[in-house]
């Protein structure tokens, strides 16, 4: 059973904050590497990775895959970073070509955009982080262990 959703910084978050509410889900999470990011289009899914990466090591400069579906990047450990942006997805059939699993069963770190297009691939055990816009400049950052 999942455990109830937890708010990051007791509610609202703004961008500045970003680095810390990283530093603060990866302690979350434990050993969890497989994360499942859920919001509305521009909500910052994609800004709240990049500081995941950049709290990870990761030195090069982190983009959405939206077109790519998949990037890939390295943290300071040596482990792999995997960025995917599902929004382009139409069907099941898409990811086990791009070999989906293979990338979820690597225990290298996978950040998912748009997991609900994983359908019946969706892994049991998995980090959900929630982002609600509250306001321009911020965010409610929930999450949740499964």
């Amino acid at each position: 059973m999942p455990d109830a959703w937890q708010l990051i910084n007791g509610g609202e978050v703004s961008q500045q904050q970003l680095k810390v509410v990283a530093k603060d889900l990866l302690k979350a999470a434990g050993e969890q590497k497989l994360w499942f990011f859920h919001g509305e289009m521009g909500s910052g899914k994609t800004t709240l990775i990049k500081s995941i990466g950049e709290v990870l090591g990761v030195n090069e400069i982190m983009s959405s895959p939206t077109f790519s579906i998949i990037n890939e990047y390295e943290g300071a450990d040596g482990n792999k970073i995997y960025h995917f942006d599902l929004y382009r997805i139409k069907d099941e059939k898409e990811l086990m070509e791009i070999g989906a699993n293979e990338y979820f069963d690597s225990g290298q770190w996978c950040l998912i955009e748009w997991p609900e297009k994983l359908g019946t691939m969706t892994p049991s055990s998995h980090f959900d982080i929630r982002i609600t816009t509250t306001g321009v400049h911020h965010r409610k950052i929930e999450y949740q262990r499964t």
